[in-house]
């Protein structure tokens, strides 16, 4: 899960002074019974980060849902039980979680599941095009997808903007040096390149924006040289949800999407109060 102290940063952004509406109309003892209902069918995901905001606040929590499961248009997800002012001022934060998370948790099972029909071997993983990292890469991994890099901190990835002030070799040389402890990737854009990046040492050659036809004739060209099975292959760069398949079926181990995180859209999930409850 999430570190609760992550998640509070938000409840502090939503209401930094308090919530003023509830506070001008709700008496302050007040209890009450809600659920979150999921508007749509899908892949469920921010459960656990939900329950924690609402328990912290003194909220009773029973989870008629877990992270990963399938949903369906009306199902419940969670039960809400206590003071009134505490759940409304969770809600929009809770909601805005788990509406973010299910909604790449629900692109990533679909896109896994379709690649794997094609070539089970092969990974779907995410980018760092996120501000929310915690919060994505969760839903990520909640999804079936790898989460790729957490920070700059946890792999050693050598891109093109390196590559403009240190040669290919130079740099996959120094990359090994640094540490035995660090995988080491590069992104390549060309056939030469990623030979380069094998012959180098690379753990991991990233071949972006290449087309299928150009990335079969870099998995050839490293065949032949006895290359291929020494470095994993991920693509990356111009891959959608319409052309994913023509990706998947080639020699290859991950696919990589900036997509999972820059452009997924929302899962629709609401709150409702059931009823006011007596002392």
């Amino acid at each position: 899960m999430v570190p609760l102290r992550y998640l509070l940063r938000f409840i502090e952004e939503d209401a930094p002074y308090g919530d003023v509406t509830s506070e001008a109309i709700i008496p302050k003892d007040m209890k009450a019974r809600a659920v979150i209902i999921a508007k749509q069918d899908g892949i469920i995901a921010g459960v656990e980060e939900a329950k924690a905001l609402f328990e912290h606040f003194g909220v009773e929590v029973t989870l008629r849902k877990s992270d990963g499961e399938s949903v369906k248009r009306g199902e419940i997800v969670l039960e809400l039980k206590g003071n009134a002012r505490a759940i409304l001022l969770v809600e929009r934060t809770a909601l805005n979680i788990m509406g973010r998370m299910s909604g790449i948790a629900t692109e990533v099972r679909k896109l896994v599941e379709r690649v794997r029909k094609v070539n089970p071997k092969v990974k779907v993983a995410g980018t760092r095009k996120s501000l929310l990292r915690l919060i994505d890469k969760r839903a990520i991994l909640i999804g079936g997808g790898e989460p790729h890099r957490f920070s700059l901190s946890d792999a050693i990835l050598i891109k093109d903007n390196h590559l403009a002030l240190v040669p290919l070799e130079e740099a996959v040389k120094k990359a090994k040096e640094f540490s035995v402890y660090k995988v080491v990737e590069v992104e390549v854009e060309t056939v030469e390149d990623a030979i380069k990046a094998a012959k180098s040492g690379a753990d991991i050659v990233m071949l972006d924006n290449m087309k299928p036809e150009e990335i079969e004739l870099t998995l050839k060209k490293l065949r032949d040289l006895g290359l291929r099975d020494k470095v994993k292959i991920e693509v990356s760069g111009g891959i959608t949800p319409e052309n994913i398949e023509e990706y998947a079926r080639l020699d290859i181990d991950v696919i990589s999407l900036g997509y999972l995180t820059h452009s997924v859209k929302n899962f629709d999930v609401s709150l409702e109060i059931v009823e006011r409850l007596e002392d």
